[in-house]
């Protein structure tokens, strides 16, 4: 990328890079009042947490303005998709969307980016589903385009006026990513495509830990193994060559559950997952949490140093019970 002259919002934006251990962060799936949600990302940001993620789902709240709401709120705290489902936008619209929301950040943005997994959210919004790989493909074109529209000069059809009135061409105040235009990019999923478009593209990349129940209706999910979560990172890393010590590694933990007994209380979880995974792989499971904040802890060093997995995110009804654990990790 060349060097570029960066203002103080550039290197804001820069922040998620400077992390030398871990980042923390909670993802969002609904608010229930402007002042619970500001309150809750300002106390988000006193236990330590970096980033807070709003979801991009049918029935939650619309990402961006959750977002602009949560920077407004913080002084520090990130904010980001997790993630967008890239058959609900329109490329254009939707680099309009993210600049203006990086400019109204100070450029504290994430754009989190995936190719949609639920198939009645496509229906109810009457928009076609598409075969993964379609919607792989989609994926990959968006993060295309996005690029271009970062990188331009505008549309032609607005120079005179822009000139005229002094207008500045609407571009994102970040330039760390989508090949040094825009946003950090992040990527999210679990299968091949997904993963594959990562390794090409992301700054962070996101592994989600959950699989597709084969027989079952679209976004019928099964937790990965330990074993799967080591397969899917050698996959991703060596899709991504030389780049897979420059990015950020993400694991999405799909629970947080404080106990003094990591092993019994793994088996009172069990008849959660069916006949999907023994007792012994819950415990080893890079996506779950149990035991003491001590312990969680230690299964986050543990991940970090066989996945490489130093980003890690939990749902928000996760955030005050995984706040525990954060002292064991953040250095004073």
């Amino acid at each position: 990328m060349p060097a570029v002259n960066r203002t103080p919002d550039d290197r804001a934006g820069e922040q998620y890079r400077a992390m030398a251990e871990f980042r923390f962060s909670y993802n969002v799936l609904g608010i229930r009042s402007l002042t619970e949600f500001t309150d809750t990302c300002r106390r988000a940001e006193s236990l330590g947490y970096d980033t807070v993620f709003a979801a991009d789902h049918l029935g939650s709240p619309s990402p961006f303005p959750v977002l602009v709401a949560a920077a407004q709120a913080t002084e520090r705290l990130r904010v980001g998709t997790l993630v967008l489902n890239t058959g609900f936008w329109n490329p254009a619209l939707l680099a309009r969307d993210i600049a203006t929301t990086d400019l109204l950040t100070g450029g504290r943005l994430e754009v989190g980016l995936g190719s949609g997994h639920m198939k009645w959210e496509f229906e109810q919004a009457g928009l076609p589903w598409q075969s993964f790989g379609e919607r792989a493909e989609r994926l990959r074109s968006t993060i295309d385009e996005l690029a271009q529209h970062f990188s331009g000069e505008g549309f032609e059809q607005q120079r005179e006026r822009n000139a005229e009135l002094d207008l500045p061409v609407l571009r994102p105040v970040q330039r760390t990513g989508f090949a040094g235009s825009g946003p950090p990019l992040l990527v999210g999923g679990t299968g091949d495509r997904v993963l594959r478009i990562a390794a090409e593209t992301a700054d962070i990349i996101g592994v989600a830990g959950v699989r597709q129940l084969p027989g079952h209706p679209p976004g019928t999910f099964r937790l990965c193994t330990a074993e799967e979560a080591d397969e899917r990172v050698a996959f991703t890393r060596d899709a991504a060559g030389s780049r897979a010590d420059q990015v950020e590694w993400q694991v999405l933990v799909q629970a947080v559950v404080p106990t003094d007994d990591r092993r019994a209380t793994a088996a009172e979880l069990l008849p959660r997952f069916g006949d999907t995974m023994t007792l012994d792989q819950i415990l080893d499971t890079p996506f779950l949490l149990i035991g003491t904040p001590e312990q969680m802890a230690d299964q986050i060093r543990r991940n970090r140093s066989r996945y490489g997995f130093t980003h890690c995110t939990v749902h928000g009804s996760f955030m005050e019970p995984f706040a525990a654990v954060l002292p064991h990790l953040i250095p004073n």
